[in-house]
Protein backbone atom coordinates (compact mmCIF):
# COMPACT_ATOMS: atom_id res chain seq x y z
CA UNK A 1 0.00 0.00 0.00
CA UNK A 2 1.65 3.23 -1.47
CA UNK A 3 1.66 6.35 0.75
CA UNK A 4 -1.54 8.34 0.89
CA UNK A 5 -3.64 5.11 0.20
CA UNK A 6 -4.56 4.66 4.38
CA UNK A 7 -8.08 5.11 3.33
CA UNK A 8 -8.01 2.40 0.67
CA UNK A 9 -9.90 -0.73 1.20
CA UNK A 10 -10.99 -4.24 -0.61
CA UNK A 11 -13.93 -3.97 -2.37
CA UNK A 12 -15.56 -7.54 -2.95
CA UNK A 13 -18.27 -9.27 -4.55
CA UNK A 14 -19.65 -9.31 -8.33
CA UNK A 15 -22.38 -7.08 -7.64
CA UNK A 16 -20.32 -4.10 -5.90
CA UNK A 17 -17.57 -4.43 -8.37
CA UNK A 18 -19.25 -3.99 -11.43
CA UNK A 19 -20.94 -1.48 -9.81
CA UNK A 20 -17.77 0.53 -9.68
CA UNK A 21 -16.48 -0.24 -12.83
CA UNK A 22 -19.26 1.05 -14.05
CA UNK A 23 -19.60 4.50 -12.18
CA UNK A 24 -16.12 5.38 -10.87
CA UNK A 25 -13.43 3.08 -12.27
CA UNK A 26 -10.48 5.41 -11.28
CA UNK A 27 -10.92 4.58 -8.07
CA UNK A 28 -9.78 0.75 -8.57
CA UNK A 29 -6.23 0.55 -8.81
CA UNK A 30 -6.06 -3.19 -9.43
CA UNK A 31 -8.82 -5.77 -9.61
CA UNK A 32 -7.98 -9.61 -8.32
CA UNK A 33 -9.96 -12.41 -9.98
CA UNK A 34 -9.52 -15.66 -8.60
CA UNK A 35 -7.99 -18.11 -11.44
CA UNK A 36 -10.20 -20.99 -10.58
CA UNK A 37 -13.14 -18.61 -12.33
CA UNK A 38 -13.51 -19.07 -15.68
CA UNK A 39 -17.72 -18.22 -15.87
CA UNK A 40 -18.89 -16.02 -18.40
CA UNK A 41 -20.09 -13.50 -15.89
CA UNK A 42 -16.17 -12.81 -14.15
CA UNK A 43 -14.75 -12.76 -18.39
CA UNK A 44 -17.29 -9.56 -18.83
CA UNK A 45 -16.19 -8.38 -15.68
CA UNK A 46 -12.66 -8.86 -16.60
CA UNK A 47 -12.92 -7.04 -19.91
CA UNK A 48 -14.74 -4.38 -19.07
CA UNK A 49 -11.70 -4.02 -16.43
CA UNK A 50 -9.55 -4.06 -19.16
CA UNK A 51 -11.30 -1.70 -21.46
CA UNK A 52 -11.13 0.97 -18.66
CA UNK A 53 -7.51 0.18 -18.28
CA UNK A 54 -7.85 -0.95 -14.77
CA UNK A 55 -5.15 -3.22 -14.56
CA UNK A 56 -6.47 -7.05 -13.43
CA UNK A 57 -4.47 -9.63 -11.88
CA UNK A 58 -5.16 -13.46 -11.49
CA UNK A 59 -4.68 -15.19 -8.32
CA UNK A 60 -5.70 -18.32 -6.42
CA UNK A 61 -8.73 -18.63 -4.60
CA UNK A 62 -6.38 -19.45 -1.77
CA UNK A 63 -4.63 -15.94 -2.19
CA UNK A 64 -8.16 -14.15 -2.23
CA UNK A 65 -8.65 -15.55 0.75
CA UNK A 66 -5.78 -14.20 2.49
CA UNK A 67 -6.82 -11.00 1.85
CA UNK A 68 -10.39 -10.81 3.27
CA UNK A 69 -12.87 -12.46 5.19
CA UNK A 70 -16.25 -13.15 3.68
CA UNK A 71 -17.57 -14.26 1.02
CA UNK A 72 -15.52 -12.55 -2.15
CA UNK A 73 -17.04 -14.44 -5.03
CA UNK A 74 -13.53 -14.87 -6.64
CA UNK A 75 -13.56 -10.87 -7.18
CA UNK A 76 -11.81 -8.14 -5.21
CA UNK A 77 -10.96 -4.81 -6.08
CA UNK A 78 -8.25 -2.41 -4.31
CA UNK A 79 -9.84 0.28 -4.64
CA UNK A 80 -10.24 4.27 -3.53
CA UNK A 81 -13.96 3.42 -1.88
CA UNK A 82 -17.00 5.49 -1.70
CA UNK A 83 -17.05 8.84 0.52
CA UNK A 84 -18.90 9.07 3.30
CA UNK A 85 -20.47 12.44 4.14
CA UNK A 86 -20.92 14.43 7.13
CA UNK A 87 -22.59 17.17 8.38
CA UNK A 88 -21.77 20.06 6.42
CA UNK A 89 -22.09 17.68 3.08
CA UNK A 90 -25.89 17.12 4.39
CA UNK A 91 -26.35 20.75 4.87
CA UNK A 92 -25.55 21.86 1.70
CA UNK A 93 -27.27 18.77 -0.46
CA UNK A 94 -30.40 20.04 1.65
CA UNK A 95 -30.22 23.67 0.79
CA UNK A 96 -29.48 22.09 -2.98
CA UNK A 97 -31.91 19.54 -3.19
CA UNK A 98 -34.81 20.63 -1.25
CA UNK A 99 -36.99 19.25 -3.44
CA UNK A 100 -35.22 15.02 -3.07
CA UNK A 101 -38.43 13.77 -1.33
CA UNK A 102 -37.52 10.19 0.20
CA UNK A 103 -34.53 9.99 2.99
CA UNK A 104 -33.86 6.41 5.28
CA UNK A 105 -32.36 7.71 8.56
CA UNK A 106 -31.01 5.06 10.84
CA UNK A 107 -30.50 4.92 14.35
CA UNK A 108 -28.03 3.15 15.36
CA UNK A 109 -27.87 -0.01 13.35
CA UNK A 110 -24.86 -1.74 14.31
CA UNK A 111 -25.16 -5.02 12.31
CA UNK A 112 -22.97 -4.13 8.75
CA UNK A 113 -25.62 -6.73 6.70
CA UNK A 114 -28.57 -5.21 8.02
CA UNK A 115 -26.89 -1.71 7.15
CA UNK A 116 -25.79 -3.31 3.71
CA UNK A 117 -28.97 -4.42 2.63
CA UNK A 118 -30.46 -1.39 3.69
CA UNK A 119 -28.40 1.13 1.62
CA UNK A 120 -29.59 -1.77 -0.81
CA UNK A 121 -33.26 -1.42 -1.01
CA UNK A 122 -32.70 2.83 -0.03
CA UNK A 123 -30.89 3.24 -3.55
CA UNK A 124 -33.48 0.51 -5.03
CA UNK A 125 -36.89 3.41 -3.63
CA UNK A 126 -34.70 6.13 -5.49
CA UNK A 127 -34.03 7.60 -1.71
CA UNK A 128 -32.12 11.06 -1.54
CA UNK A 129 -29.51 9.42 0.80
CA UNK A 130 -29.49 7.56 4.14
CA UNK A 131 -28.01 9.07 7.54
CA UNK A 132 -26.23 6.88 9.81
CA UNK A 133 -25.18 8.47 13.22
CA UNK A 134 -21.16 8.74 13.92
CA UNK A 135 -20.86 6.90 16.94
CA UNK A 136 -22.89 3.27 18.20
CA UNK A 137 -23.32 2.38 14.70
CA UNK A 138 -21.28 0.60 11.82
CA UNK A 139 -19.96 2.50 9.49
CA UNK A 140 -19.16 1.51 5.97
CA UNK A 141 -16.98 -1.08 6.37
CA UNK A 142 -15.74 -3.83 3.60
CA UNK A 143 -19.03 -5.89 4.58
CA UNK A 144 -21.09 -3.26 4.41
CA UNK A 145 -20.47 -2.22 0.91
CA UNK A 146 -20.43 -5.76 -0.48
CA UNK A 147 -23.26 -6.70 0.93
CA UNK A 148 -24.48 -3.63 -0.39
CA UNK A 149 -24.48 -4.89 -4.26
CA UNK A 150 -23.22 -1.68 -5.43
CA UNK A 151 -25.48 0.48 -3.29
CA UNK A 152 -23.20 2.10 -1.57
CA UNK A 153 -21.23 3.29 -4.39
CA UNK A 154 -24.08 5.05 -5.83
CA UNK A 155 -26.29 6.03 -3.06
CA UNK A 156 -25.04 8.96 -0.67
CA UNK A 157 -24.59 7.73 3.17
CA UNK A 158 -24.50 10.97 5.48
CA UNK A 159 -22.63 9.84 8.94
CA UNK A 160 -23.69 12.89 11.10
CA UNK A 161 -22.20 13.98 14.60
CA UNK A 162 -25.52 14.67 15.59
CA UNK A 163 -28.52 12.52 14.48
CA UNK A 164 -31.61 14.60 16.28
CA UNK A 165 -29.70 17.56 14.87
CA UNK A 166 -29.35 16.46 10.95
CA UNK A 167 -33.47 15.66 11.85
CA UNK A 168 -34.25 18.90 12.56
CA UNK A 169 -32.34 20.10 9.15
CA UNK A 170 -34.81 17.52 7.45
CA UNK A 171 -37.67 19.31 8.84
CA UNK A 172 -36.55 22.95 8.18
CA UNK A 173 -36.42 22.17 4.49
CA UNK A 174 -39.83 20.41 4.47
CA UNK A 175 -38.76 16.52 4.97
CA UNK A 176 -41.73 15.07 7.18
CA UNK A 177 -40.16 12.49 9.58
CA UNK A 178 -42.19 9.47 10.22
CA UNK A 179 -40.89 7.20 12.99
CA UNK A 180 -41.11 3.03 12.98
CA UNK A 181 -41.84 2.29 16.23
CA UNK A 182 -43.90 -1.46 17.39
CA UNK A 183 -45.93 0.45 20.01
CA UNK A 184 -47.59 3.76 17.68
CA UNK A 185 -51.57 3.41 17.27
CA UNK A 186 -51.07 4.54 13.53
CA UNK A 187 -50.46 2.20 10.98
CA UNK A 188 -47.40 2.84 8.32
CA UNK A 189 -50.24 2.08 5.28
CA UNK A 190 -52.73 5.22 6.81
CA UNK A 191 -50.26 7.75 6.36
CA UNK A 192 -49.41 9.87 3.03
CA UNK A 193 -46.14 9.69 1.99
CA UNK A 194 -46.65 11.33 -1.01
CA UNK A 195 -44.53 14.43 0.14
CA UNK A 196 -41.07 14.87 1.44
CA UNK A 197 -40.49 12.37 3.83
CA UNK A 198 -37.70 10.77 5.82
CA UNK A 199 -38.55 7.37 7.44
CA UNK A 200 -36.75 7.08 10.88
CA UNK A 201 -35.99 3.06 11.66
CA UNK A 202 -34.19 2.25 14.82
CA UNK A 203 -31.33 -0.29 16.35
CA UNK A 204 -31.57 -4.36 16.25
CA UNK A 205 -33.65 -4.95 18.99
CA UNK A 206 -33.93 -1.26 20.47
CA UNK A 207 -35.61 0.16 18.34
CA UNK A 208 -35.34 4.35 18.24
CA UNK A 209 -33.72 6.08 21.18
CA UNK A 210 -35.94 8.40 23.10
CA UNK A 211 -34.58 11.28 21.47
CA UNK A 212 -34.38 10.52 18.67
CA UNK A 213 -38.28 9.55 18.53
CA UNK A 214 -38.94 13.21 19.78
CA UNK A 215 -37.67 14.35 16.80
CA UNK A 216 -40.08 12.58 14.95
CA UNK A 217 -43.27 14.24 13.27
CA UNK A 218 -44.99 11.16 13.39
CA UNK A 219 -45.11 7.49 14.49
CA UNK A 220 -46.01 4.74 12.85
CA UNK A 221 -46.23 0.59 13.13
CA UNK A 222 -46.20 -2.27 10.49
CA UNK A 223 -48.93 -4.40 11.32
CA UNK A 224 -47.62 -7.74 12.34
CA UNK A 225 -50.78 -10.01 12.84
CA UNK A 226 -48.81 -12.90 13.04
CA UNK A 227 -47.01 -14.03 15.99
CA UNK A 228 -43.15 -12.38 15.49
CA UNK A 229 -43.40 -9.09 17.85
CA UNK A 230 -40.60 -7.19 15.28
CA UNK A 231 -39.21 -7.39 11.67
CA UNK A 232 -35.27 -7.22 11.05
CA UNK A 233 -34.36 -3.87 10.25
CA UNK A 234 -33.35 -4.35 7.02
CA UNK A 235 -36.86 -6.21 6.05
CA UNK A 236 -38.66 -3.27 7.80
CA UNK A 237 -36.91 -0.56 5.98
CA UNK A 238 -37.29 -2.07 2.54
CA UNK A 239 -41.64 -2.66 3.47
CA UNK A 240 -41.22 0.90 4.42
CA UNK A 241 -39.33 2.75 1.81
CA UNK A 242 -41.59 0.73 -1.51
CA UNK A 243 -45.14 2.03 0.34
CA UNK A 244 -43.75 5.55 -0.37
CA UNK A 245 -43.17 4.45 -3.82
CA UNK A 246 -46.31 2.70 -3.77
CA UNK A 247 -48.44 5.68 -2.76
CA UNK A 248 -46.73 7.89 -5.10
CA UNK A 249 -47.20 5.78 -8.22
CA UNK A 250 -50.62 5.42 -7.71
CA UNK A 251 -50.70 9.16 -7.35
CA UNK A 252 -49.63 9.30 -11.14
CA UNK A 253 -46.75 11.20 -12.60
Amino acid sequence: MGKGQDKWQWLYGIHSVEALLHRAPKRIQRLCIASERADQRVQALQSMAERLAVPVEQLSRLELEGLVEGNHQGVLAWCDPAPVLADAELRLRLQEDAGQSLWLVLDGVTDPHNLGACLRSAEAAGAAGVIIPKDRAVGLTATVRKVSCGASEILPVYRVTNLARAMRQLQDHGVWSTGLCGHAETSVYDLDFRGPTALVLGAEGKGLRQLTRRECDTLAKLPMPGTMESLNVSVAAGICLFEVNRQRLADGP
